[in-house]
């Protein structure tokens, strides 16, 4: 076995200042405390937020170098001046008490976490994993990570996991929210690329939402709804009255689960009636004709059947899409967190395709990303694609990556990662047996939550990298290595609109906690890979390295010079190549960007990155979702967003004294005011929630906004994913969080507590 290196390489001590002799760490030792000297000390910077996808700029306000205050934007061409709650209280996480600021290591004889110094913690991360791939072969170890942390720190763990550790299995939490968009467009498009621009929203006449509350998961971009000016048709495709429900001109409140009969039978009447396009079809498509063949059975009678709307509504709706002169389809997790959700999603990209609503203003299918930098992660995380949205298998794909990384080919993986669900399968069967978990929270957010205590408890060495102590993940790890959170760092973030914006650093870090950027850095000169990375000096330099990989892609940004340049433009769509900047000179591009381009959609001359240039329909026979309700289990249960104050599993919002005003603190359900009478239960009384897995407690709320027979429980509270069941769409390995069977009854008033998880 190797033995870890402690001497730090002069680049090292370049980037982050002297180092002590033992590697203990002081702020002073390596600038901790510094903001960077190119901010003024009492100025206005301007950078993304760090919350959800729609990458809105915030101002920040700075006194003596440091984040005092911030105010929205309204030169930024995402929020134009608008901010959710989240956003005005992006700042008060960082002061939260329970902020990781050493490294802290479980003490095998007490139980306990203990302080220790950096040398020591690296010292046991190199050593602890080393052992086991050792002994156990380089697949016996793991990582999960995030979409919450810039581009170039996820291009890095990547890549220092797999070519510098020589490790192979690593996936991200985006495999929660984002991957079946990313499957269902690489599948049917050639690349993963959402061909969108927020523009949109403004541009059509007629909005469709699939399994999308828009107004409260993404409110600024509902914001940009309502600045529509053609009085637009708003439809909601969702189970739930929901926020966005009530503002709309249709809703279509379909059984749970049943989008794919809906879409197809949509597409039955719009081919049957000749509402389609079909020279766009013939020019631009392949396998229509095989499609067409496979939904003519789903007849309105059929559709209406399944998925219990009347023909009329049916009607209603395809003659809408029909009638549209500009359409846009817009989904998000009502569609991708389902047990068949790539082909859901394709069956909206097959509607779009027919009609021609791609590529034009106020057109596509446009899948709406959960976390802040999930785009950045499912192009550049080297989790389960090679980077640059390259695939591992391909052999000419490793050739380019080598080459440019100037590694040997050999350390590059020939084939793909295990997805999260199977890493954790694997952990269960012993394969795996040390987790790396950065910047997320399974213990919390992870489907059939109670599963993980027991398999977590198989891992012989589990390490949390994050920027609390207290996150229920955390509470189980071998060791806590401090991070700095959004705001403490520099790096990229890449919105759903493919809108690359920069993230500063306007605040400490604080006591020990570090960037993940540098936490990496010290890692592979540990781990004794350092020379692979003599280039990956800052997150700028990693910036650089990242525009050579995204060169000749569809998502080139080769034409982006530096961080200055992104600041300049407001942010920068991909793709942006080399020869937009250069033929136009540095100056007029930043003019044009600033202006006439800062809005860009793709396939607007209807060629796709696939072999034949042509976009393909891809469909199958639905299937019945896995958990049915029973006698026992009648209820089907429906997760989602609570408030849009709310932000995951609460662990940064929980942190804002204004934010926990504005939502429930206690775990709730809402329950329809028919089974409410029947069952005797009333508003705020306190009820048991039972699925096949487990029983909860949470507080009645009796409301229409649920359908008789559905159940509604907000995914931020830890009880909901005890009760949700583990089962997975085949193509992206995506969770089906959103239909669960469950019982529901009151529990008696002498027993009127909340239960603890």
């Amino acid at each position: 076995m190797n033995t870890a290196q402690t001497t730090p390489p002069t680049w090292l001590r370049r980037w982050d200042g002297p180092l002590t002799a033992d590697l203990t760490l002081r702020p002073a030792d390596f600038g901790l405390g510094l903001v960077p000297a190119r901010l003024a000390p009492t100025a206005t910077t301007t950078m993304v937020c760090g919350y959800c996808s729609t990458g809105c700029a915030l101002k920040i306000h700075l006194q003596d170098t440091q984040a005092v205050n911030l105010t929205p934007d309204p030169d930024y061409p995402v929020n134009l001046g608008m901010a959710c709650p989240k956003g005005w209280e992006a700042l008060t996480p960082l002061r939260a008490p329970d902020r990781a600021t050493q490294p802290l290591l479980r003490d095998p004889r007490t139980g306990r976490l203990e302080p220790v110094d950096w040398d020591h913690a690296l010292q046991v991360f190199t050593l602890r994993f080393k052992a086991l791939m050792d002994q156990h072969g380089p697949e016996s170890v793991a990582f999960l990570s995030t979409g919450q942390i810039c581009t170039e720190e996820m291009a890095f763990l990547g890549a220092l996991f797999k070519f510098g550790m020589g490790a192979l299995h690593a996936d991200s939490n985006t495999r929660q929210c984002m991957a079946t968009s990313a499957v269902a467009y690489k599948q049917a498009f050639g690349f993963d690329a959402p061909p969108y621009t927020y523009a949109d929203f403004e541009e059509s006449d007629v909005l469709v939402f699939i399994g999308s509350n828009l107004c409260i998961a993404h409110p600024i971009l509902w914001q940009r709804v309502l600045r529509n000016p053609r009085q637009p048709e708003i439809v909601v495709v969702d189970p739930r009255t929901t926020e966005t429900a009530l503002c709309a001109t249709q809703h279509l409140p379909i059984r749970p689960k049943t989008d794919l009969v809906l879409l197809y039978g949509t597409a039955h009447l719009l081919i049957a009636n000749g509402w389609i396009r079909r020279d766009f079809i013939e020019h631009h498509t392949t396998g229509f004709d095989e499609f067409a063949r496979f939904v003519a059975p789903f007849t309105p009678e059929r559709v209406s059947r399944e998925t219990g709307l009347t023909i009329p509504r049916l009607l209603r709706f395809a003659r809408t899409i029909a009638h549209g002169r500009a359409v846009s389809f817009w989904w998000t997790m009502g569609v991708n967190q389902g047990h068949e959700s790539t082909r859901t999603a394709q069956a909206i990209i097959n509607l779009a395709l027919i009609t021609g609503n791609i590529g034009r203003p106020g057109t596509g299918p446009n899948s709406v990303t959960g976390q802040c930098n999930a785009m950045g992660s499912r192009l550049f995380a080297n989790t389960t694609n090679l980077l640059g949205g390259r695939d591992f298998a391909n052999p000419d794909h490793r050739t380019t990556v080598a080459r440019i990384l100037g590694i040997p080919q050999e350390r590059i993986p020939d084939r793909n990662s295990l997805t999260y669900d199977q890493i954790l399968d694997a952990i269960d069967a012993g394969a795996i047996k040390g987790l790396w978990v950065i910047a997320t929270n399974p213990f919390h957010s992870w489907i059939g939550r109670d599963r993980l205590h027991a398999l977590l408890d198989k891992l012989e060495f589990l390490v949390v990298q994050d920027m609390y102590t207290s996150t229920d993940t955390a509470r189980h790890a071998h060791l806590i290595l401090p991070a700095a959170g959004w705001g403490e760092k520099e790096g990229t973030f890449i919105n759903s609109e493919r809108r690359i914006g920069l993230v500063k650093k306007v605040a400490r870090a604080p006591g020990q906690a570090l960037s993940d950027f540098r936490i990496f850095q010290l890692i592979a000169h540990y781990w004794g890979c350092a020379d692979l990375f003599r280039a990956w000096t800052s997150p700028e330099a990693v910036f650089q390295i990242l525009k050579r990989l995204s060169a000749g892609q569809p998502c080139d940004f080769t034409g982006i010079r530096d961080y200055q340049m992104i600041d300049a433009c407001g942010g920068i769509q991909w793709p942006w190549p080399e020869h937009e900047t250069s033929s136009r000179g540095l100056a007029a591009t930043i003019h044009a960007l600033r202006t006439g381009l800062r809005e860009r959609r793709l396939f607007a001359d209807g060629r796709f990155p696939t072999p034949d240039g042509r976009a393909r329909f891809l469909f199958e026979p639905p299937r019945p979702a896995p958990d049915q309700p029973d006698d026992h289990h009648p209820f089907i249960l429906l997760t989602g967003r609570g408030t849009s104050a709310q932000w995951h599993t609460n662990t940064r919002t929980g942190k804002s004294e204004v934010l926990r005003q504005l939502y429930p603190q206690q775990t709730y359900v809402e329950v329809n005011p028919a089974d409410a009478a029947r069952l005797r239960i009333v508003t705020g009384q306190t009820v048991e929630v039972s699925s096949r897995r487990a029983t909860v407690r949470a507080t009645a709320v009796v409301t229409p906004a649920v359908q008789p027979g559905h159940l509604f429980m907000p995914m931020h509270y830890p009880e909901t994913n005890r009760l949700t069941v583990p089962a997975f769409d085949p193509y992206s390995r995506q969770p089906a969080y959103k239909h669960t069977a469950v019982r529901l009854r009151p529990v008696p008033a002498r027993s009127h507590t909340t239960t603890q998880p």
